[in-house]
């Protein structure tokens, strides 16, 4: 293998293990201040239980997930310098904005939360998780800004010295169009992913009809946030890909492999073809329903692989410009396929527990565990089928992957580095499995378990000999 091939699955291994965590952290933050909440306005210790305990998981979470960003960035300069370069100057600003205000918002008020249970009044202590639940949003919002503008380019003029894009207008960069739909369909799956997790989790419990006080309201929560936020994810998914057809109409005809131009073109549920993706032998279509995602319209015209390649030829000069078609095709469908999974999973949990119902077949709860898995499912494959729809580019129409990897990078180098993160983070996910499988078999604190660690303590009297070893063999309040 080359060095930009190795280059390319590693970037992809790193970020989709990464994207595992983000949208899990942004989804239990919000669900975490919900709760907290709920416990400052009704004294109901069930609420504060409830929160402790997703609380502690949401942590884990996060210090994973801050690691496994970490690491990721080293690669910017290990293996795309050339890109790194590149995008410096318009990248600069939104990821700076994204480390000093977003990052800063949530790493500082995650503390607070975390030691400040017996410091804070309720109020303020609520208010420190909503902080939170807005960073980790804001961080998003920042990040997708700048993958935005490798999507489609704005803001900028091309330095006629050095060939690289100037920023010229931020404004235009933050709040284009693509970035809007972009951020808000993310942050609905975001928030589908942690109330999944909840739901799941609820499950593992109330199959064993352990602390029903605190997971039933859980179940709930889980079921209500998880019909809204995918019902989000279908509406902006459509929204984004009508302005995926107007700036990036290669990736929309690659999501649906059709190499000509049609008006009232359908769209396969399912489809067999040839291994190299440009022959359909088998397929089950929806007429006009290509036509009507695309562009509103069940008449509109879809652009096809062959016409926008002929092109990019007049615009780029020569060479391949659409990008792998099977890959592209398949993943779009895994996504959308767990979008509405997901809406038809919370339709029938809302029914199965309504009236405080709780369903006997233990397959129904194992059928809610296994859920989580299909907001990682979506999530991955919409990463996936965003990046490879816009291949062959980084910056799609100003810089190229091929040019993008660093120009002293060696098969040798980029190998031993693939094999060294790889390893790394299949550490880091065996830590935040047994964690987490760790802290959920535990269960929540009992009422008045949960009632204690909260209560402000007397100083130390300096006169009590014990007074030191008693403050040392106190529990730390984040834990419990």
């Amino acid at each position: 293998m080359d060095p930009l091939s190795i280059a390319r699955w590693q970037f992809g291994i790193t970020t989709v293990y990464h994207y595992i965590f983000v949208p899990l952290t942004i989804g239990l933050a919000l669900l975490t201040a919900i709760l907290e909440t709920a416990w400052v306005r009704t004294r109901n210790p069930d609420y504060l239980r409830a929160t402790k305990f997703w609380g502690k998981l949401l942590l884990i979470n996060f210090a994973i997930g801050v690691v496994t960003g970490i690491v990721q960035e080293f690669q910017f300069g290990l293996n795309w310098s050339s890109y790194s370069r590149f995008v410096g100057d318009v990248f600069g600003a939104p990821l700076a904005m994204e480390a000093l205000i977003a990052f800063f918002l949530e790493s500082t008020f995650l503390g607070l939360w975390i030691f400040g249970w017996d410091k804070l009044s309720p109020k303020l202590h609520a208010m420190c998780m909503w902080l939170v639940a807005i960073g980790t949003t804001a961080s998003a919002f920042f990040i997708l800004a700048a993958n935005s503008f490798m999507q489609h380019p704005v803001g900028v003029q091309i330095d006629a010295v050095s060939g690289r894009p100037k920023l010229n207008d931020i404004g235009a960069v933050l709040f284009q169009q693509l970035q809007l739909v972009t951020f808000s369909h993310v942050i609905v799956a975001c928030v589908a992913t942690g109330a999944i997790f909840m739901v799941g989790v609820s499950a593992y419990f109330l199959a064993r009809k352990r602390d029903l006080a605190v997971f039933k309201p859980s179940m709930r929560l889980g079921l209500w946030f998880l019909l809204v936020s995918s019902i989000g994810i279908v509406i902006t998914g459509d929204m984004q890909a009508k302005i995926m057809t107007e700036v990036q109409p290669m990736k929309m005809a690659a999501a649906e492999a059709q190499y000509t131009t049609q008006a009232n073109a359908s769209f396969s549920v399912f489809s067999i073809g040839t291994l190299d993706g440009k022959e359909e032998t088998f397929s089950i279509r929806v007429p006009g329903l290509l036509s009507f995602m695309g562009t509103g319209d069940f008449n509109g015209t879809i652009e096809g692989i062959n016409d926008v390649q002929a092109q990019y030829e007049k615009l780029y000069g020569p060479g391949d410009y659409s990008p792998n078609i099977p890959l592209t095709y398949w993943n779009f469908r895994l996504m959308v396929g767990a979008g509405f999974a997901m809406v038809a999973l919370s339709i029938v949990g809302l029914w199965m527990t309504r009236r405080g119902r709780l369903p006997e077949k233990r397959w129904v709860w194992r059928l809610a565990m296994l859920s989580m898995a299909a907001p990682v499912i979506g999530n991955s494959t919409g990463w996936i089928f965003t990046e490879m729809g816009r291949q062959p580019w980084t910056v799609v129409g100003l810089f190229k992957t091929a040019d993008s990897v660093s120009p002293t990078l060696t098969t040798g180098a980029a190998l031993t580095s693939l094999m060294l993160l790889t390893a790394v983070y299949g550490v880091l996910a065996l830590i935040e499995v047994r964690l987490m499988v760790k802290y959920v078999q535990v269960g929540p604190l009992g009422a008045q378990e949960a009632l204690a660690s909260i209560e402000k303590l007397p100083p130390p009297d300096p006169d009590d000999p014990n007074a030191h070893t008693s403050d040392e063999n106190r529990v730390l309040t984040f834990a419990y």
